[in-house]
């Protein structure tokens, strides 16, 4: 399965996120790392949800990119 994450730089690391899974979040000090460890957390948050009954939610979010004038 492929899920968005979003990936958000705060003041003194990165911050990531997936959309379709409330509570799966990561930090890093780089982007690269916060994509790494956002890998390593869904993984985790899919693992708990088997071992709990739950369904595995299906990706659903996209992501696009809008150019504007600034």
């Amino acid at each position: 399965m492929k899920y968005a994450v979003v990936i958000e730089k705060a003041d003194s690391n990165y911050s990531a996120y997936v959309p379709d899974l409330p509570g799966c979040v990561a930090t890093g000090s780089t982007i690269e790392e916060a994509e790494s460890q956002i890998r390593e957390a869904i993984e985790f948050h899919l693992e708990g949800m088997r071992s709990d009954g739950e369904p595995i939610p299906k990706p659903s979010s996209t992501v696009e990119y809008v150019e504007v004038t600034a």
